[in-house]
């Protein structure tokens, strides 16, 4: 039993590792109607990224004039040149967990990215909820992109939830989308 739960989480683990291809849902948007808030997903992949426990470079906002349809969403670019690469392989660029936060999918919910606090790891776009929180998921990343993979194929399909995602501290709650 204990084996073929490891296996089952291992599969669903490399399923998101390769591309996202187990899918909870569709892309979150908030309320700019684009999705990760109309920031340009491409552009994520250009910038040199700080050491983990510093902030990130601020990302590239898209065009309103520049933009391409994925997973149930809009996704803005600030050049054709962003948009035509995204197209050409969509899974590459887009956040994982659909643009929800990394480490509430490791603690098994669903809240909302903030696309501002990001990091790339092994060629993937990940967002977290909050500041406190990518500390949080910082600590260990590895393992919690693997839990994350693991919950991923089991969580309700709807974006993010405003209920509380188990395992979170009293101290921080979802952000209401």
């Amino acid at each position: 039993m204990r084996s073929t739960f490891r296996t089952l989480a291992a599969a669903a683990a490399l399923a998101v590792s390769l591309g996202g291809a187990a899918l909870a849902g569709p892309q979150y948007v908030d309320a700019s109607g684009f999705a990760v808030s109309g920031f340009d997903v491409v552009a994520y992949f250009d910038k040199a990224q700080a050491p983990v426990g510093q902030s990130q470079p601020a990302p590239t906002p898209g065009k309103a004039s520049i933009t391409a349809e994925h997973n149930g969403a809009t996704f803005a670019f600030a050049t054709d040149a962003n948009r035509a690469r995204f197209l050409a392989d969509p899974e590459a660029y887009a956040p994982q967990f659909d643009g929800h936060c990394a480490f509430g999918v490791a603690k098994g919910g669903k809240v909302p990215g903030d696309p501002q606090l990001w990091r790339i790891v092994d060629g993937r776009l990940y967002l977290n909820l909050q500041k406190s929180v990518q500390g949080m998921w910082e600590q260990d990343i590895p393992g919690h992109i693997a839990t994350a993979g693991g919950n991923w194929p089991g969580l309700d399909p709807k974006p993010a939830s405003e209920r509380p995602v188990p395992e979170l501290t009293a101290g921080l709650a979802p952000v209401a989308n």
